[in-house]
């Protein structure tokens, strides 16, 4: 067991993005910097520093542009922004963003509800969002989520999320991060996921976005390992909770993948400790203590 996992991963980080755009309070954009330039300096190697959603809809990443501006042209991370259409696209595209990711459901009505379309009109808004990324030289990256489950369908065929990845791959995807949205992923169904998506596209083009919701997600990175998945996405300090479970925790926190990963004896480029440091900068920024097991065991013993 183990015998054949892979020597070296990506940790993508999507706690600037996907755990501040849940908290209810405005961070301050001076904060934010601080926290992204934490996470730079601990080696996380491609960075989602926030999303270009409207701020009506959004409203803690109002700052998109400012943000995204700060770091044109700077050199280390790979800095990334959601996009949700054109207007979205626009918007990077000014700020001189160099990848953008989007975003749409396995499940049909997490779709309707999450985004107001359907999936084929989901892909229809996303062709001219390609066609621009491919004239500007600009990489893609694809969310997929609620691929283990949805709050209003229950457990989705993966078959359907296979269909959905391999769409996106052909519209021009570099990679495709399939999400457990309400993390109720268990490593057997993991096992069933992965095998359905292999059977549609390369295990190579896949990322994972695990949820710790019910406590499985690293057990499920794992499974990944095995399969030879080699990009998992994560949040510092376990930023943004479950949207579908409220009080309860959502995104795996990157300190607790890196730990484990450092374990097993998988390179990831990461410094744990400033990685620690960052952690424990979120706390300090957000007034209070983050779900991230790792940050407390390891912030506690220094």
């Amino acid at each position: 067991m183990f015998d054949a996992l892979p020597e070296r991963v990506q940790v993508y980080e999507v706690g600037p993005r996907d755990g501040l755009q849940n908290e209810k309070a405005f961070v301050p954009s001076e904060d934010k910097i601080r926290l992204i330039d934490a996470l730079a300096a601990a080696g996380l190697p491609r960075i989602e520093i926030t999303s270009f959603v409207h701020p009506r809809w959004i409203p803690a990443l109002a700052d998109a542009d400012r943000i995204a501006g700060h770091y044109r042209g700077r050199s280390g991370s790979t800095w990334t922004a959601l996009v949700p259409n054109m207007r979205g696209f626009d918007r990077a595209l000014k700020t001189g963003m160099s990848e953008v990711a989007v975003f749409m459901s396995a499940s049909e009505t997490h779709n309707k509800r999450n985004i107001n379309k359907t999936r084929d009109e989901t892909y229809t808004a996303f062709e001219p969002v390609f066609a621009a990324c491919a004239e500007q030289g600009i990489a893609v990256r694809a969310y997929v989520s609620t691929v283990w489950g949805c709050p209003y369908e229950g457990e989705v065929d993966a078959a359907e999320a296979a269909d959905v990845a391999a769409r996106l791959l052909a519209m021009g995807a570099y990679q495709i991060s399939l999400g457990d949205t309400i993390g109720v992923g268990t490593p057997l169904q993991t096992r069933r996921v992965l095998d359905a998506i292999a059977a549609r596209v390369p295990l190579g083009d896949i990322a994972m976005h695990m949820h710790d919701t019910r406590g499985t997600a690293l057990a499920n990175c794992v499974v990944g390992l095995e399969y030879g998945v080699t990009t998992f996405d994560a949040s510092i300090a376990g930023l943004g909770g479950c949207p579908y479970a409220p009080g309860a925790s959502g995104n795996l926190a990157t300190e607790d993948l890196v730990y484990m990963l450092h374990g097993m004896g998988v390179a990831t480029g990461i410094d744990l400790d400033r990685l620690v440091d960052a952690g424990v900068l979120a706390q300090t920024l957000l007034g209070r203590t983050l779900p991230g097991r790792a940050l407390q065991a390891l912030a506690a013993g220094r």
